[in-house]
């Protein structure tokens, strides 16, 4: 394990310094007084010289000693797993809390790049595993390191001599248990990163589950998922494998190494060099000595299994995230033009818009069009500031957007996509997604508005019926009207509709303009639109092709032009 690792893991534990001192304290407490048993049953040992030779008062006072000293151990054991628990679920609950926070923090580029079942991985799955080593692992460290401090120091007061030569021996057993460790910690890693790319795959699929059956791709699904499946079996196997064999291991040396001593103390006893309760009090510590190493062993399938899942926790919040200076404009009342001077941009290497140029003046409403591909939806992008520009600068109302906070500038835009997005809550709470202060009056007024009031009402629990993305009782035209609501409800200065209208059947697309068109009134509006009827009232309309803009103007002017524009209309209509 890298010392990054270890080094987070310190920083975690910074935060709980309570809660350690507390487990310290009853670590201390339960070894120290389940050391001190051994020495009591030695003591009662030597009170049993022989037959009729028992001391059987003595013996009475020996035995209520350790009775105390049992119940005393017991119930710092109970007080240590009980600290620790809560330990560990302190600091899963901070991990959970703080990949959250990295994620909704994360360019969206980035989460553009990357499977979203592997995020769900780290945050679920790899979590979920570091609470299991660290409830098994943890434990086993704090008792096992006072253990053997503890055993070691009663070992010395019986016998220097034997002490060493458990002492000299113990290196083998960790040297062992260590090459071991490193063989397994590397099958553990990859085991994890194959378990986030099987997730990640997964959740393809699951989330299109009816295009993998148009297209009749069944069979290859489950191919590819075998062969994930297969390397995830292999990595796994293998890990298993090498920690598997750490316990066995440590435990023939540590045998071999307690029979060793047996013999020699039994010889020393015999020449009077300690007593026979002496020599079965160190045979007992000698056990316990071993004891935290096989017992930390036993558990480093978990251990390991937990850091590997700990590297890919740690990689997830060390993601670059948006972090935005102090001092920026905050955006409240503006008139929304917009200005792209010299604006450069590439998704790769290769550069995809160069030298763009664009001026929308202030409440107007403005339509881009264009084939598939040309840049339409980047732009948008790039105002969001939901990817950056490579070059050039971008004005809303004179202000860069370098120097706008994201938060402002989002808030002052308001985007109907193409593609509608519910989560789950009541329809209430999803209208409301943008102002949750909003009061039933004017949601329901809304809903009205964009036609959704009779089919809200139709429903189980009317307004408070909970719905969400993958709920089959809404159709995708009542999403995008339950998405035109919630915009319609928060009032932005500046509008987006990005194909808003796309999942809408044409009889309400119609009775809806209206409401459209008001919404509009007063407001800077860009329309990306594939259907050219929908957009011929637009005071300009921008023709773009391959990242660059080709042809400006009104409707009729650029029909009148029988240029790029005129061609993309006609298409549209000469089968009609």
């Amino acid at each position: 394990m890298t010392k990054m690792v270890w080094n987070r893991i310190l920083e975690l534990l910074k935060g709980y310094r309570h809660l350690m001192v507390l487990a310290l304290l009853f670590a201390c407490l339960q070894v120290v007084f389940s050391l001190i048993i051994p020495i009591y049953t030695g003591y009662a040992i030597d009170q049993m010289l022989g037959v009729a030779q028992v001391n059987f008062s003595a013996l009475v006072g020996i035995i209520s000693k350790m009775a105390v000293f049992t119940v005393i151990a017991v119930f710092a054991q109970w007080g240590l797993t009980l600290t620790l628990n809560q330990l560990s679920y302190s600091i899963i609950h901070r991990l959970r809390c703080e990949s959250v926070d990295v994620i909704e923090h994360l360019p969206i580029k980035t989460l553009d790049e990357r499977a979203h079942g592997d995020f769900i991985s780290r945050v679920v799955t790899d979590v979920e595993i570091i609470s299991d080593g660290l409830i098994q692992g943890l434990p086993q460290l704090f008792s096992g390191i006072l253990t053997i401090l503890g055993t070691l120091a009663f070992m010395f007061s019986i016998s220097a001599s034997i002490t060493l030569i458990v002492l000299i021996s113990t290196p083998i057993s960790m040297i062992v248990a260590s090459q071991i460790s490193k063989k397994s910690y590397s099958r553990f890693k990859q085991q994890s990163a194959t378990r986030g790319e099987l997730t990640g795959y997964a959740n393809e699929f699951l989330e299109n589950p009816m295009l993998v059956r148009v297209f009749s791709y069944q069979e290859e699904t489950i191919h590819l998922f075998s062969e994930i499946n297969q390397r995830l079996y292999s990595s796994g196997q293998k890990a298993q494998f090498y920690s598997s064999l750490t316990n066995p291991s440590t435990r023939l040396i540590n045998n071999t190494l307690y029979t060793l001593i047996g013999i020699i103390g039994a010889i020393s006893a015999m020449n009077g060099g300690m007593s026979v309760g002496s020599l079965s009090a160190f045979l007992v510590y000698s056990t316990q000595f071993m004891k935290p190493f096989n017992e930390i062993s036993g558990v480093l399938t978990e251990l390991q299994n937990a850091l590997a899942s700990l590297q890919r926790v740690i990689d997830l919040l060390d993601m670059k995230q948006e972090i935005e200076p102090e001092g920026l404009h905050e955006l409240s009342a503006i008139d929304g033009a917009i200005d792209m001077q010299d604006v450069a941009f590439s998704y790769t290497d290769k550069p995809f818009i160069e030298h763009f140029s664009m001026t929308i003046e202030p409440k107007r409403i403005v339509a881009i069009v264009g084939p598939t591909g040309c840049g339409k939806t980047t732009l948008i992008n790039l105002i969001m500031r939901f990817y950056e520009i490579n070059s050039g600068v971008i004005r809303i109302d004179d202000w860069s957007l370098d120097d706008i906070s994201k938060d402002s500038l989002r808030h002052s835009i308001g985007m109907v996509l193409q593609d509608s997005w519910l989560f789950k809550g009541t329809i209430k709470e999803n209208i409301a997604y943008g102002r949750p202060d909003a009061s039933d009056e004017e949601i329901i007024q809304v809903a009205k508005e964009t036609y959704l009031h009779d089919f809200i009402l139709r429903m189980k629990d009317g307004y408070d019926t909970v719905v969400s993305e993958e709920d089959t009782g809404i159709s995708q035209g009542q999403k995008q009207l339950l998405c035109l609501a919630r915009v319609i409800l928060s009032n932005p200065p500046v509008l987006i509709l990005d194909e808003a209208t796309s999942n809408i059947d044409t009889r309400t697309e119609r009775a809806i303009q209206v409401t459209i068109d008001r919404m509009m009134e007063q407001k800077t509006s860009i329309i990306i639109a594939h259907r050219l009827s929908t957009i011929e009232k637009a005071d300009k309309i921008i023709v773009m092709k391959d990242g660059r803009i080709i042809e400006t103007g009104k409707h009729q002017e650029l029909l009148s032009k029988h240029g790029f524009y005129s061609q993309l209309y006609q298409a549209q209509f000469e089968n009609q």
